[in-house]
């Protein structure tokens, strides 16, 4: 590092990668992983959900977490964000709801409604 300007540039590309709250291409995968989220098996359900973008090397998918979604008898919630399409929310996930998720609804575009928060009430 020789400048400030290059200082500069490196921290404005490094907040490039690891901002999600501003509108970006591609598909955003939230899972809840408040205490309630947690206690409900929520972890495995994020890591499957890494590992299975990962191996299908879906570049333009982002799996983050959050806070509480506010459904915790529903937990482990999972929301999907893509652009152009409404929100959809995944409750009561495993680890193998999350890798069907990931083949039917963002590999193949078609959503799960069995695992929707729309067919849990």
């Amino acid at each position: 590092m020789k400048s400030l300007e290059e200082l500069a540039k490196i921290r404005e590309e490094a907040l490039k990668k690891v901002d999600i709250r501003h509108d970006r291409e591609g598909t955003r995968i939230v899972v809840g992983m408040a205490t309630c989220g947690i206690s409900a098996g929520a972890r495995p359900v994020l890591m499957t959900l890494v590992e299975e973008v990962k191996k299908r090397n879906l570049k333009e998918v982002v799996v983050s977490q959050t806070g509480c979604i506010g459904v915790c008898r529903l937990e482990p919630i999972v929301e999907v964000y893509r652009p152009g399409q409404e929100k959809v929310t995944y409750v009561e996930m495993n680890a193998e709801k999350a890798k069907r998720v990931i083949l039917e609804h963002i590999v193949n575009g078609t959503v799960i409604d069995e695992y929707t928060i729309g067919a849990a009430n």
